[in-house]
């Protein structure tokens, strides 16, 4: 991943090189911002142009040694730390155990969420975190020259997975790192993390990528036509991963959709049976895709919340959605949207909390008849 390569975001790599070039790089930097804006493909491609000792003012060079490395992820001097999830009759483990799956896969789709990540490692039911026992990986690599001879990068992405004690680790770290080492933090929930943390890191903000940068990328790169490249990047509202899945028919937000409508029309029937057989189906899709769910469903009680307000051009939704939303949104009004938006989120958080999902729904649904009829 090169400079060039990372999706708009003009401003924060502006702020990268200039970084080098004035030679005042910080130590530790946490790279935040929402899902899809394309954080850890400047976190790689500003890593790539630490390591290339014959960079230009713009990018790095692409053919030293250390570009060669870097065009596999594996340059001596790069490292990743990432959530991952224990295999069958595993005590311990550590990203290393993944780190061929993890370069093949960020190499093939820099763009990606936890979801998908968890697809590769086929987590199914299990939750990722970052584990104790990489504080002393962490500890062990950095510990090591460079073997270049200059900077060592080491790139968390989500260290808000991080279980307390690889934290507090990571802190003693931060506080005192060795020579030439670069951290780089890519966050979606900075507010998660220890504030002891985010005190010692630099903090730069990424923001929703700019419509037209998407619309270039779709029209170059997947050949869309002007229009469809418009309304696909629209839809998207500066999320990359989700233009990637307006292009290609994606499973599981057809999964949500019909689940969604299947929820809100069995509410409204008041079929109590039906509802209990949803919340079992529901239950069985493993909780990271349950929590997807839910704010999804979130999403689609906003977008129908502002389409009574009869301002299209602020709605973003496909085809399917906006046909639905046109009869169902009169039911969500100013006298239940909060209403609603507090019982997903309430759903959101006892799922995290790994309370029984069939309960969670089902209550859920059930909370659902009394608020579409208000």
């Amino acid at each position: 991943m090169f400079f060039r390569e990372v999706i708009g975001q003009e401003e924060v790599k502006k702020k990268f090189l200039l970084e080098v070039k004035e030679n005042r790089i910080p130590h530790a930097q946490l790279i935040c911002g929402p899902e899809g804006v394309g954080k850890l493909p400047l976190a790689i491609a500003y890593a790539r142009y630490l390591l290339c000792p014959n960079h230009t003012e713009e990018d790095a060079c692409g053919i030293c040694p250390s570009c060669v490395k870097m065009n596999k992820l594996a340059h001596p001097d790069l490292h990743f730390v990432f959530p991952i999830v224990k295999k069958k009759n595993q005590k311990e483990v550590v990203c290393d155990d993944y780190i061929k799956d993890w370069r093949n896969f960020v190499i093939n789709n820099p763009y990606f969420n936890l979801n998908h990540w968890l697809k590769e490692m086929d987590a199914e039911n299990s939750q990722a975190m970052i584990y104790t026992k990489e504080s002393d990986e962490i500890l062990r690599k950095l510990s090591l020259k460079s073997s270049e001879g200059g900077y060592k990068v080491m790139i968390i992405w989500l260290p808000e997975k991080m279980n307390e004690a690889c934290s507090n680790k990571l802190l003693k770290l931060l506080e005192e790192p060795p020579a030439k080492t670069v951290f780089l933090l890519v966050s979606e929930q900075p507010d998660l993390m220890l504030t002891t943390i985010l005190s010692r890191t630099q903090r730069v903000n990424v923001r929703h990528i700019k419509e037209e940068s998407i619309i270039e990328k779709l029209k170059n790169s997947y050949g869309l036509t002007d229009q469809d490249a418009q309304i696909t990047a629209h839809l998207a509202n500066g999320n990359f991963i989700r233009a990637m899945e307006q292009i290609h028919l994606n499973e599981e937000k057809k999964l949500f959709f019909d689940l969604f409508v299947s929820l809100m029309r069995l509410s409204y029937q008041r079929k109590i049976k039906e509802m209990k057989a949803w919340s079992e189906l529901l239950a069985g899709i493993g909780r990271e895709r349950q929590k997807d769910f839910l704010e999804y469903a979130q999403r689609m009680i906003r977008e129908n919340f502002i389409l009574n307000f009869h301002h299209n051009e602020l709605t973003y939704m496909n085809r399917d959605e906006y046909n639905f939303s046109v009869r169902f949104a009169p039911f969500v009004n100013e006298r239940n949207a909060m209403g609603i938006m507090d019982e997903l989120t309430m759903a959101q958080q006892h799922i995290e909390q790994n309370v029984n999902a069939k309960m969670v729904f089902f209550d859920f649904s059930l909370k659902m008849i009394v608020l579409l009829k208000q």
